[in-house]
């Protein structure tokens, strides 16, 4: 049964990725038959960023009212909805209405989802799931892809819909699954969260701070580094498209290498040679020379990997058990709001500069995550010490 239950998990995680990458595959022809610029898109994007961010800070509440099943099917059902709302919208207006919750479904299922396989199963199931993150993340565009014609951004959007239907069809299903898991896990000695803890645990602000320059530097890469190759070195853009690709399928490949090496390091060790992986290919990436650039990608690619999995993971253990599922929320939300902000805000700058300051942010953002991180462990290892006494 248990083996059935993590099945479920992986199909929604592959799930949670397929609407993604939706809208910018099927932009060129959804713009067009609303006569809509095509900047609009931005706005939309940053609509259902919106309603992510809000749902993950408020899933904490939520899975206090409501079990991870329930929040799961709910968010399910609520994405199946918008996608066939976006399907049938007949005004760039209502774009705008669904996106609402379609973002509010995706985070809640995210932060529930990611706090529950942290409580319930080894660090392993989180990079492997991350991994199927991604296959659905490469899977929805290239079934936008493959049914484009004069309508079929329409169809793109009805046959991810049915998926998410038929989804939430096994997850309803499967409920018992998931209190026999809960029951076979739980923890007797973990407390209710009182008043007196209400206030955020310490170092949680770095944490907070790592999840919001990872996710926004990962995005970032993905956004700028073909404009960046074909603007700065005159590289094809066939060519920079297909670096970008590689710098994707680094990250999904690193995460499944990165579930079998999590049966050997602990998800401190993993993060900690994660940064500065990417770092060293940061670095790497900064020397003008083609296949040293490439490697330097890769190895961003491979060196961020683990770190976002492997710091959901680690949340437990970091503040415990009993603050997990509020922090939970808090750190999806700031990891949102990275991948949100963060590239546009180098588009800012981009337009006052250069696109050549590029490689410069890039280690800057991964410094600062290896600094975050190594200052959050010497707290807890502060705190941990002075409990002991």
């Amino acid at each position: 049964m248990t083996i059935v239950l993590l099945a479920v998990i992986y199909l929604a995680f592959i799930s949670l990725g397929l609407p993604d990458a939706l809208i910018g595959v099927g932009w060129p022809l959804m713009h067009q038959e609303f006569s809509a610029p095509v900047s609009m898109v931005g706005w939309i994007f940053m609509t259902i960023a919106g309603g992510t961010i809000l749902s993950s800070l408020l899933s904490g509440k939520l899975l206090k009212h409501f079990d991870t099943k329930q929040v799961t099917f709910g968010s399910t059902l609520l994405t199946a909805l918008c996608l066939f709302g976006f399907y049938y919208a007949p005004s760039i207006g209502w774009l705008f209405v669904f996106a609402i919750p379609l973002g509010l479904g995706a985070g809640a299922v995210d932060a529930a989802l990611n706090h529950y396989v942290a409580e319930h199963y080894e660090a392993h199931h989180m990079n492997w799931l991350h991994c199927f993150w991604g296959i659905g993340a490469t899977g929805g565009p290239l079934v936008m892809a493959g049914v484009l014609t004069e309508d079929g951004w329409r169809d793109g959007y009805l046959i991810i819909a049915a998926v998410q239907f038929s989804l939430a069809l096994v997850l309803w299903l499967s409920f018992p699954l998931w209190k026999q898991k809960e029951d076979s896990t739980a923890h007797p000695q973990e407390t209710a969260v009182t008043t007196l803890d209400r206030k955020l645990p310490t170092g949680v602000s770095y944490a907070l701070a790592t999840f919001l320059l990872y996710c926004g530097v990962e995005a970032l890469i993905g956004l700028w580094t073909s404009s960046y190759l074909v603007q700065m070195k005159q590289f094809s853009i066939a060519t920079a498209a297909a670096w970008v690709s590689i710098y994707y399928g680094s990250i999904t490949i690193g995460r499944f290498v990165s579930g079998f090496l999590s049966f050997r390091f602990t998800n401190k060790q993993m993060i900690r040679m994660g940064q500065i992986l990417a770092l060293v290919g940061s670095i790497l990436f900064f020397i003008p020379i083609s296949a040293t650039m490439l490697v330097g990608l890769m190895l961003i690619g491979f060196g961020l990997a683990p770190i976002y999995p492997s710091m959901l993971h680690d949340t437990p253990n970091r503040f415990g058990s009993a603050q997990s599922k509020r922090l939970m929320g808090f750190q999806m939300a700031f990891a949102y709001s990275g991948s949100t902000f963060l590239p546009p805000l180098f588009g800012l700058i981009v337009s006052m500069t250069s696109l050549r300051f590029l490689p410069f942010v890039i280690i800057l953002i991964m410094t600062g995550m290896l600094f975050n991180t190594e200052r959050l462990n010497q707290m807890i290892r502060r705190t941990s010490e002075d409990d002991s006494i």
